[in-house]
């Protein structure tokens, strides 16, 4: 049996944590990023990790950094065997990859050494990968650099918004984890090196990156709007609003005209032109609205003729 710290921070890592609890291995402790403002009223939030943590009675740690001693000393005193981190979103430094016995595995969502980096779930989307993956690394102090311990892939279906990928990848990391604590041991002692040819890497995503540019393939504007779901979402202007774009397709048999200008409007979608087609926009956001279905827009107003986004 393992001693083993926790860290992770988002939804993603709560499956991970919840498949140890349901190994013979004993989690001794829980690391997350500290509670945060988030909402319109900027109330304190507790991340999804601690949520699920304090719903099990475990220990919970939120140190701000581990730039501080005592942070230092504190992991080290729970003498654990092995780390598990996922999506945590703080630097580990090297004292901290060094206190575990065995040091510190991570669950990256992406199979390296493809998309290094905080994106790679959106990034699989964006350059239209036909496969994701999960992998289980050994962490050391680069970015997503360290030997593979173990990997699972699965194709990414053409319709795969970032959230359903997400979910999927999650799921998948703490199958992984699940088959593979028992013997990690020796898998890490077997941990193979990452192919550097193969090397890409996942930025963090911004707003900006979201504001759909009408002269691009509809292609292209179909990935964005499903690796941006749920964030940033992709957006558009329409005279004085933005119109927010949450779920879109390539339409095959309507003819384009001016980028950007709704060509068609009925209650399969919102037909937009694009550079080289048409976009079909099947769910969308007014502002100060709630999300809707093509249908619903129809009835709030008619978007026939409307240039939609910059016009260069």
């Amino acid at each position: 049996m393992f001693n083993i710290i926790y860290a992770g921070t988002p939804e993603f890592a709560v499956p991970a944590l919840a498949s140890l609890l349901n190994s013979e291995h004993r989690v001794v402790a829980v690391y997350t990023q500290p509670d945060r403002p988030a909402g319109r009223g900027r109330k304190l939030q507790q991340s999804p990790v601690k949520r699920f943590a304090l719903e099990h009675s475990l220990t919970v740690c939120q140190p701000v950094n581990f730039k501080a001693r005592d942070a230092v000393d504190e992991i080290r005193a729970f003498n654990a065997d092995l780390m598990i981190v996922a999506a945590y979103g703080l630097l580990l430094p090297a004292a901290v990859l060094s206190a575990p016995r065995l040091g510190c595995v991570n669950i990256h969502a992406s199979l390296l050494p493809r998309w290094r980096g905080a994106s790679p779930i959106q990034q699989a989307i964006l350059a239209g990968d036909e496969y994701s993956g999960v992998t289980l690394m050994q962490m050391d102090q680069g970015l997503d650099t360290g030997p593979m311990i173990a990997a699972r892939r699965v194709a990414i279906e053409p319709c795969w918004t970032a959230t359903e990928l997400h979910d999927v990848l999650a799921s998948l990391g703490a199958e992984l984890l699940l088959e593979s604590i028992d013997d990690i041991e020796s898998a890490i002692r077997q941990a193979r090196a990452q192919d550097e040819s193969g090397v890409t890497y996942a930025p963090r995503l911004s707003k900006q990156q979201a504001e759909i540019d009408w002269h691009k393939p509809v292609t292209e504007l179909s990935r964005e709007v499903r690796a941006f779901n749920p964030w940033p979402v992709s957006y558009t202007c329409l005279q004085d609003e933005n119109v927010r774009i949450w779920s879109a397709r390539v339409a095959t048999d309507i003819d384009q005209k001016l980028p950007g200008e709704v060509v068609a409007h009925d209650n399969r979608g919102v037909f937009v032109s694009g550079i080289d087609g048409v976009l079909q926009v099947t769910e969308l956001q007014f502002t100060g609205r709630n999300r809707c279905t093509a249908a619903q827009a129809l009835n709030a107003r008619n978007l026939c003729g409307c240039l939609l986004g910059k016009q260069k």
